[in-house]
């Protein structure tokens, strides 16, 4: 049975991966409209990602007795300044979620709930990942400047990515 700060905890954190899917998924309607499909379907794998992560921590919650709640979902950002701005503001935000992951496993060890930090090991292995591969987008993007033939050729690769729901094998 999961104490009570911790499952308020992981009913915040279920929240901000909900909010985390959509800010992915409106930044990928926002890459449409611009004629960048590539990086519109790398947000929309995003997006589908988040979800799962949402689905994973909810489905723990029920697992361990306890009652999901869910929340309203703030409104997330529509427009933005450029690729570059859209790319290093999605580096914040999971950096910002790496910080809520860290805090979910300090709970968990304050509560000495092992089972719970158990569990959140894979989010903190996947928040490793996930950082990672921002950052490596955001490189080649400064490097090329945002602009010319080199966005064409990243637009290009980015199509290639497809959604792999890694939790499935991480229960």
């Amino acid at each position: 049975m999961l104490k009570e700060k911790m499952l308020n905890a992981l009913n915040e954190q279920i929240n901000a991966e909900q909010y985390s899917a959509l800010l992915y998924l409106s930044m990928s309607a926002w890459f449409n409209d611009k004629g960048l499909p590539g990086f519109a379907n790398w947000m929309y794998v995003q997006y589908q990602e988040e979800l799962t992560h949402a689905n994973k921590i909810f489905n723990y919650v029920n697992e361990r007795g306890g009652k999901a709640v869910i929340k309203a979902i703030a409104q997330v950002d529509t427009e933005f300044d450029g690729i570059i701005a859209v790319v290093e503001k999605t580096l914040a935000h999971e950096q910002h979620v790496t910080g809520l992951i860290n805090d979910l496993v300090d709970i968990a060890a304050e509560e000495r709930d092992h089972a719970t930090q158990s569990f959140l090991q894979w989010f903190v292995d996947e928040q490793v990942e996930e950082e990672a591969n921002v950052e490596e987008m955001l490189d080649t993007l400064k490097l090329i400047n945002g602009q010319g033939n080199g966005i064409f050729m990243l637009d290009r690769e980015l199509r290639q990515r497809k959604f792999v729901d890694e939790t499935q094998g991480a229960e």
